[in-house]
């Protein structure tokens, strides 16, 4: 497929050792064909898609590390796969998703996936981005002690994060956000900063998208009893507010 740029040769060195299971979840078998190659290489274990119900069935078989979940897809599109897989826990999914297709990605990120990919798309990124999402999943690079700001109670390590008491279950990139929030609680932090922080400054990310990853926080948040979790500042950023409860 011409679009997919750095395409890997299957002829190359033999795979490291396993670093998890990735189900690719696509109708285009070119595309899988890429993505396996690719991720294979990686050193992943990979599993395959090529319609919504047949994804659900995967997931119930073979409990993947992380999901790359075309939006769309026949039987099922990828949105209601989101929500159903979203229903069952918090495995990290990553949508593959038409470069126009703005509304597509901001839906999906609101529905609980944890990054998205355009198409055409580089193997090498999404690769890259799969890594990360697994390394933040896994509490790579997070800080192992609790941090806590009236109500809230995070372990990052862990991926534990508890309002009065009661877990809330957050995908990868809303425990990023929330424990970058947490170690500097009164410091206001623009969107571009924490673009940056959490993507990196060499992938391009919309304002709409660290919107939606805010949005969720806040009523994931709000719902578990904590209305003033994150406090806009406006013209300038946001921060954690007191977390006090009602």
């Amino acid at each position: 497929m011409s679009d997919v740029l750095d395409a890997p040769k299957p002829a190359v060195a033999k795979a490291k050792a396993m670093a998890g299971t990735i189900l690719i979840v696509d109708d285009d078998p070119q595309i899988r064909d890429v993505l396996r190659i690719s991720l294979t290489q990686a050193g992943f274990e990979i599993t395959e898609a090529a319609d919504g119900i047949a994804a659900l069935e995967a997931v119930a078989k073979s409990n993947p590390d992380l999901i790359v979940l075309d939006i769309g897809l026949p039987e099922m599109d990828g949105r209601d796969v989101c929500r159903e897989i979203r229903r069952q826990g918090d495995t990290p999914v990553l949508f593959l998703t038409a470069e126009a297709d703005e509304i597509d990605r901001v839906v999906g990120l609101e529905l609980g996936a944890d990054d998205y990919v355009t198409k055409p798309f580089s193997p090498r990124e999404l690769t890259a981005r799969i890594r990360a999402i697994l390394k933040r999943a896994n509490g790579g690079g997070a800080s192992e002690e609790k941090l806590t700001r009236g109500m809230i109670t995070v372990n990052a390590d862990q991926h534990d994060c508890k309002v009065g008491g009661e877990t809330v279950q957050l995908t990868s990139r809303e425990m990023d956000l929330l424990v970058r929030l947490m170690r500097r609680p009164d410091q206001v932090m623009s969107r571009p900063k924490l673009v940056d922080a959490m993507y990196g400054t060499n992938i391009h990310v919309s304002d709409r998208t660290m919107d939606s990853h805010l949005r969720n926080l806040r009523a994931k948040l709000s719902a578990a009893g904590c209305d003033d979790a994150i406090e806009t500042v406006h013209g300038v950023g946001v921060r954690m507010g007191p977390c006090r409860g009602a």
